[in-house]
């Protein structure tokens, strides 16, 4: 409609005669159907600022219902302040003009983002505690299994420590973290109905700009977790970052595969190092145990001899725990071949016999490895 208001205004002021000639490029000044359709352009921009996203000519079509369902995600409001600086800035060439000149755009812009933080830590600083884990998305890959599609995500998980540690990784299906959300919204309604999480899709799931979002998303739901103490304790989330960890690496070590399985203990142990232990010390001993088996069978006996002292280290002089006489065993074997004092762990472990607290000779790590049920 705009179009055709505007092709009739210029034929009205071509006719009325050479007298109103130079009405003719003021008409041109104004703007084209083209441009006026594009006007949404800066509120496009806005909804996109803050997103990690790819653009691909696919999503074109449908990148406004995309926004309207996954809305909500950031924090902070995404907006990058254009408009307003648009705004003050025509005041002052208009109503100043002559008597000071604007400040600069720099000027202007770092003044915007500390409103903005300001804003922030004001809405913020009652209900968030300082987080301790940072979560990014290092890749997010499509797995074909047929007959079934998905999307792995591969999480790095960096605690406060020093920078130059290697942070844990783990990867999960949006399936995982559906399943978290969900476990976690029957046991904590109220601290989760404040908490966002990206709805699932009946199309495009393995489009760039899907897999983007829901990376973005996925970072937010967990820093979200983490910042609460009832939440960050909760033994489903435990569960999410550790328990697939120390399935995949017993049955490697069940199967023979102990460097892969090596692999996988380390990167659980640093997980649970990073998490803490809220459970007890059921899955930190089982992980060391773990350790101590691969390390023994690699021919590395002084690693698996420090596994067992770590592990002796936790058990302390408490209660006897199940794996207390395997780990000393283990213990005096490796000093032995080492040729490194035993006796103080040779008299506990006799003790331990003399009272009817484990068999002669007890358990080997490995054979409670094997037989421990991890669920």
């Amino acid at each position: 409609m705009a179009s055709r208001l505007l092709h009739r205004l210029r034929h009205v002021l071509a006719g009325d005669g050479p007298g109103e000639a130079a009405a003719g490029p003021e008409v041109e000044q104004f703007p084209e159907s083209s441009e006026l359709e594009d006007d949404d352009a800066e509120g496009l921009s806005s909804r996109l600022s803050g997103t990690l996203s790819f653009t691909s000519a696919e999503d074109e079509d449908d990148e406004d219902d995309e926004d309207d369902e996954e809305a909500g995600l950031d924090p902070l409001p995404a907006g990058d302040g254009t408009s307003e600086r648009t705004q003050a800035s025509a005041e002052d060439e208009g109503g100043n003009a002559g008597e000071q000149n604007p400040p600069p755009d720099g000027q202007r812009g770092s003044q915007h983002l500390a409103r903005q933080l300001q804003d922030f830590w004001k809405k913020s600083r009652n209900t968030l505690v300082p987080q301790r884990l940072l979560f990014e998305v290092t890749s997010a890959n499509v797995v074909k299994d047929p007959p079934s599609k998905y999307v792995l995500y591969t999480l790095a998980v960096m605690g406060p420590g020093s920078p130059d540690h290697q942070p844990a990784q783990i990867s999960r299906r949006y399936s995982d973290f559906e399943r978290l959300h969900r476990n976690l919204q029957r046991q904590f309604r109220g601290l989760m109905a404040a908490i966002s999480f990206p709805r699932k899709r009946l199309r495009r799931n393995f489009t760039a700009e899907t897999i983007a979002r829901r990376s973005r998303a996925f970072e937010q739901f967990l820093s979200h977790l983490q910042a609460i103490p009832e939440l960050r304790h909760a033994s489903d989330l435990q569960d999410f970052f550790v328990l697939p960890e120390l399935q995949r690496a017993q049955s490697l070590t069940c199967t023979g595969l102990y460097r892969e399985a090596l692999a996988l203990w380390a990167n659980a142990w640093q997980l649970q190092a990073q998490l803490g232990t809220p459970l007890g010390l059921d899955r930190p001993l089982l992980t060391l145990a773990g350790l101590a088996v691969c390390h023994q069978e690699l021919e590395d006996p002084a690693e698996a001899r420090a596994c067992c002292e770590r592990a002796l280290q936790l058990l302390g002089d408490q209660s006897p725990h199940a794996l207390l006489a395997p780990f000393l065993e283990a213990h005096v074997r490796l000093s032995w071949r080492l040729g490194l004092d035993k006796r103080q762990s040779e008299a506990r472990l006799q003790a331990l016999q003399e009272a009817g607290l484990t068999p002669t000779p007890p358990p080997s790590l490995k054979e409670l490895l094997i037989k421990e049920v991890l669920d």
